[in-house]
């Protein structure tokens, strides 16, 4: 898969995440694919998408954790 295909497909999953965010755990799942798919192939994958991806971790992360007592 070429990186262009891929980094479009990543640009898709972003504008569905902005548009649908009850949807936006599971873009959030396809996103990390798409970006898993262009480490599987040795290709850069953007500093931004990387910042984005960490952040959106923590985010759900956060959401995860059991409020404090």
């Amino acid at each position: 898969m070429a990186f262009d295909d891929v980094a479009a497909e990543a640009g898709i999953l972003l504008t569905r995440m902005q548009n649908e965010p009850e949807d936006r755990h599971e873009i959030y799942q396809q996103l990390r694919e798409k970006l898993n798919e262009l480490r599987a192939f040795g290709m850069p994958v953007p500093q931004d998408l990387l910042d984005f991806e960490a952040a959106l971790e923590a985010e759900f992360t956060s959401e995860q954790d059991p409020p404090p007592q």
